[in-house]
C-alpha cells in the first residue's frame, strides 16, 4: 500500500484517538461564532498506518507524545523544518525489523570489496539516470555521460560521478546563466533541497524497514551525519527530483521563494512513478525494493542492487 505524505504548514493540533491521527486547528476550536457542524468540518482523522512521511512545517504545531509514539512504531518518518521551511531534522523509528540485529552484524561485518562494489553499481546507475533527464529535457549532447556510467570502475576510483555532476549541472538548466548546485546557491537550489530532503526521508525510512542501520554507509562516512546510508542509496534517484524540479520551472512558476503550491509538487515526490527491472511502481515503494536488495547484498544472498532506471 503506498503511504501518505502529509504537511502541516499551519497551525494545529496533533494527537490520537482510536488509533488514528486527529488534527484540528485550535484556532477555530475556539472560535463561538462557529457551530458544531462547522468545527467538525476542520477536523480530520487519518490511520496511523496509512501514513508514511509527516513534515512539520510551522511552529505553532503541537503534536502529543502519543501521536509521535505511534507514527515511529509503524515505521514513519517525522521531518521539522526551520524558519525558512526548509527540512532540518528527521526522526525514524530505532527497531523497523524483527531481524535488525543480525541484519546490523552483516551490514558491520561487509567487506571492502563488497562496499567498492556496491558504490559502483550505484554510480553507475545515477549518471545513467542524469543522462536520461539531460537527454529528455534538454539538446545537450550525453553520450559521454554514457561512456562515463560504462567506465565506472569498482569504489569510483576515477571518481566518474563528479566528473559527470560537473556536465549534468552545467547542462540541465540552460535558461538559468551561470547556474551553481549548492544547498545556499540561488534558486531553483531551493526546490533541489526540499525535494531532496523528502527523497531522504523516503529512503532512510526505508532502510530502517529492511532492517539496516542509516548512519554506516557504503561510501558516505562523514563522522557528523547520522544518515549515511541513506545518502549513498538515494543518489540514484535524486534525478527524479531533478526531472520534477524542470518540469516546475517550464510551468513558469515563479520559483525564488517556496510557495505552498510548489511544496505541495515536491511532496508529490513518494509517489513518482519509478521503474525497476521493467515493472513501474511508486518511489517509495521502489525505495523499500532497493533496501531490501541491499539488505541481501550484505548476507550474500545478491551481488545486484535494484535500482530504477529513468525512462
Amino acid at each position: 500500500m503506498i503511504k501518505k505524505t502529509l504537511c502541516f504548514s499551519n497551525p494545529a493540533y496533533l494527537s490520537l484517538r482510536n488509533g488514528q491521527l486527529l488534527i484540528q486547528i485550535p484556532n477555530v476550536e475556539k472560535n463561538d461564532k462557529l457551530t458544531e457542524k462547522e468545527k467538525k468540518v476542520t477536523e480530520r482523522s487519518i490511520p496511523i498506518e496509512d501514513i508514511g512521511v509527516v513534515v512539520l512545517d510551522n511552529k505553532q504545531i503541537t503534536i502529543t507524545t502519543g501521536v509521535m509514539e505511534a507514527l515511529l512504531e509503524n515505521n514513519a518518518a517525522v521531518i521539522t523544518c526551520d524558519s525558512r521551511s526548509m527540512p532540518t531534522g528527521l526522526m525514524l523509528p530505532l527497531s523497523g525489523n524483527t531481524l535488525q540485529s543480525e541484519r546490523f552484524r552483516d551490514q558491520i561485518v561487509a567487506s571492502l570489496p563488497l562496499r567498492k562494489q556496491l558504490w559502483q553499481q550505484t554510480v553507475r546507475q545515477k549518471i545513467a539516470n542524469q543522462e536520461a533527464v539531460l537527454r529528455k529535457y534538454t539538446e545537450t549532447e550525453t553520450r559521454c555521460m554514457r561512456v562515463w556510467a560504462d567506465e565506472v570502475r569498482s569504489g569510483d576510483t576515477d571518481n566518474h560521478e563528479a566528473r559527470a555532476a560537473a556536465y549534468y549541472w552545467k547542462n540541465l538548466f540552460p535558461d538559468i546563466p551561470n547556474f551553481v548546485r549548492g544547498r545556499e546557491e540561488a534558486p531553483p537550489n531551493n526546490l533541489l533541497n526540499y525535494g531532496y530532503a523528502i527523497l531522504r526521508a523516503v529512503v532512510a525510512r526505508s532502510l530502517v524497514g529492511s532492517g539496516l542501520l542509516p548512519t554506516l554507509g557504503i561510501h558516505h562516512h562523514n563522522r557528523y551525519n547520522a544518515y549515511c546510508l541513506a545518502d549513498d542509496i538515494m543518489e540514484p534517484y535524486r534525478p527524479y527530483v531533478d526531472e520534477l524540479v524542470v518540469k516546475i520551472i517550464r510551468q513558469n512558476y515563479n520559483y525564488t521563494e517556496l510557495t505552498k503550491e510548489l511544496k505541495t509538487q515536491l511532496l508529490s515526490i513518494p509517489v513518482l512513478d519509478v521503474t525497476i527491472d521493467g515493472k513501474r511502481s511508486p518511489l517509495m515503494i521502489a525505495a523499500s525494493q532497493t533496501t531490501a536488495s541491499l539488505a541481501k547484498c550484505f548476507r550474500g544472498e545478491m551481488r545486484t542492487l535494484a535500482y530504477p532506471a529513468l525512462q
